[in-house]
């Protein structure tokens, strides 16, 4: 089969497709014909050597899948890599069931961002209705979700940043009540007078260093940070606990990674926001559908920051 494989750590130069063996399904997998495959931030930094987890290469990177089985169901599932492939071997009993009002770039968007979007909001954070909520990153794929079910949660105010103007009108449409350029100097202000010049409730942060710093400094009392990545390369200052106890403020770390052994969370989660995306209440923003030839492409415009959404391959182009 056609693969993606990383041989060497590197740029978007490193990934290469080639003719591969077909994976062979062991204990409580399934083989599936690869529909799409998602494209996440976290592919990059795999591809880098500079991820959470460490990896052995050689490597078919790939960590969420859509497609069919040998007797037609659909499949949606997080594998641990192998997703830039024809054809992926997924395990079982922790595998979703699409249904049909889904799309495969909405059943994949499901998946990574969705499932984290969901985790920050109903766990990390523990969003209230009435409560004011900081989505950081809004134009890509976890932030887009995470401002639409916010206010699926009955947030009060919804206060998005983003780079451009252009991904600043896209939150706006998805529901964002204000939007913040992050790089405004004294972003802790432009986040307070975003929300009628009080301190916010909640922060959903993945970029670190200044705008980690400011926006913990722009938690109300009891107000909670919830950091998920560091798009930025750069470490926040160090967080003092005397200063947290100040506010009963929180700050809180959460990996996806973490929350796979919970399957029977993670399954009801992923068929509430189908029914949403199915109904109409939840919105995915498609930012690329690339063949499986393009990936370099892809990778590129992703470490670019040129990318709204979600991005995802197709292996059978």
């Amino acid at each position: 089969m056609r693969a993606v494989q990383i041989t060497e750590f590197g740029g978007p130069e490193v990934v290469a497709v080639r003719d591969v063996p077909e994976p062979r399904p062991g204990a409580g997998q399934v083989l599936i014909d690869v529909a799409r495959c998602g494209v996440n931030f976290a592919d990059t930094l795999l591809r880098e050597d500079a991820y959470l987890a460490s990896v052995a290469l050689p490597l078919i990177p790939g960590l969420e899948v859509v497609g069919r089985t040998a007797d037609g169901g659909r499949l949606a599932a997080m594998i641990p890599d192998g997703g830039y492939a024809e054809k992926a071997a997924i395990p079982e009993d922790t595998a979703f069931p699409v249904p049909d009002g889904v799309d495969d770039v909405a059943a994949v968007a499901l998946l990574a961002q969705g499932l984290t979007a969901w985790w920050l909001i109903n766990h990390t954070s523990r969003v209230q209705p009435g409560e004011s909520v900081v989505v950081h990153a809004a134009a890509g794929g976890v932030g887009s979700l995470a401002v639409q079910l916010a206010k699926l949660r009955g947030a009060g105010r919804v206060i998005a940043t983003a780079s451009t103007p252009e991904k600043r009108d896209l939150a706006l449409s998805l529901g964002a009540d204000a939007a913040v350029d992050p790089a405004t100097e004294d972003l802790t202000g432009a986040l307070c007078a975003a929300n009628g010049g009080e301190p916010v409730d909640v922060v959903l942060e993945m970029t670190g260093g200044r705008v980690t710093d400011q926006s913990i400094a722009a938690l109300a009392p009891f107000g909670r940070l919830a950091f998920y990545g560091m798009a930025g390369r750069v470490e926040p200052e160090p967080v003092s606990p005397r200063a947290l106890q100040h506010r009963s403020a929180t700050v809180s770390g959460f990996w996806l990674m973490n929350a796979l052994a919970r399957a029977a969370t993670l399954g009801k989660a992923y068929m509430e926001m189908s029914a949403q995306v199915a109904a109409g209440e939840l919105r995915v923003v498609h930012g690329g559908d690339y063949p499986m030839s393009e990936v370099r492409r892809a990778h590129d415009d992703l470490s670019s920051r040129r990318t709204i959404g979600k991005l995802v391959i197709d292996p059978q182009r």
